[in-house]
């Protein structure tokens, strides 16, 4: 199976560029299973239903979230009947909405789609390890899941490297989210998960994290909030990272990181 994963949307440019792009590449590479973060897809917080719809018909199969799931109130209305939006699976048992999810990939095989929320430098939140673990148990890789997608939105590149190693061997691939920074450790670990720290973010990087510089700028020299964080403007790079699954044991056999557009150095997968 062939699996792409683009990280954090980020304003209109990022939602922009998902939906010029991500057609053309889903027929160019093959794939069978898109996911798409989309925590920051609405004004750089949260994710409306709208912004959530366009995400869906640009071909994500899956859209998650993270720490600003809340951001847009009115996602706690549509959340629950969305069973393609996924929220922290550690968040306080009876929030809204699901964390884990089970869809159908194009080519028929089913793939679960989980995330998690760190703790390192976060806001008090359960514990994502156990349930991650919980999540997984329940659809393991090879019986009910022909393939299993972790999102692992965090700070801290320990717990995302501590969490794909706990997993080994049971998801297809661990991946980070949350920084907006891409990483270039991507690798397959001994028992066959797929890890990178960070999938970087679907923004303009002509900015500071996807946010126009003036007032991120101010605060690190003043320490004096003057006005609100807005999302950049400019053409959005694409950012990311596809991996093939073996068909029966739902492990990773190739990963490459994908960049596509704006300012980043361009990458295309070549498998």
């Amino acid at each position: 199976m062939r699996i792409l994963f683009l990280g954090d949307v980020v304003g209109k440019s990022g939602r922009n560029a998902i939906s010029e792009r991500l057609p053309k590449l889903i027929e160019q590479l093959s794939l069978d299973f898109v996911v798409v973060n989309g925590e920051n897809a609405s004004h750089g917080r949260g994710l409306t239903e709208k912004h959530y719809n366009d995400l869906r018909n640009a071909g994500a199969d899956v859209v998650t979230l993270g720490d600003h799931a809340w951001d847009q109130k009115e996602t706690l209305g549509y959340i629950a009947r969305e069973q393609s939006l996924v929220r922290p699976v550690n968040m306080a048992k009876g929030t809204a909405g699901r964390g884990a999810t089970l869809v159908t990939a194009k080519n028929g095989q089913q793939v679960l789609v989980v995330q998690g929320l760190g703790r390192v430098f976060m806001n008090p939140i359960d514990c994502p390890f156990l349930a991650i673990e919980e999540a997984i148990a329940q659809c393991p890789l090879g019986e009910m899941a022909d393939a299993i997608i972790v999102d692992f939105h965090v700070e801290a590149t320990s717990e995302i490297q501590a969490m794909g190693h706990f997993l080994d061997g049971r998801a297809s691939i661990v991946v980070g989210t949350h920084t907006h920074i891409p990483t270039s450790d991507h690798r397959i670990l001994n028992g066959g998960t797929a890890l990178m720290s960070d999938a970087g973010m679907c923004g303009d990087y002509d900015s500071v994290i996807g946010v126009q510089t003036d007032e991120p700028l101010n605060r690190f020299l003043t320490g004096i909030p003057k006005g609100r964080f807005a999302p950049a403007e400019g053409e959005a790079s694409l950012s990311g990272v596809m991996i093939e699954t073996d068909n029966k044991t739902g492990l990773c056999t190739k990963i490459s990181p994908l960049r596509v557009g704006g300012s980043l150095a361009q990458n295309m997968p070549d498998f």
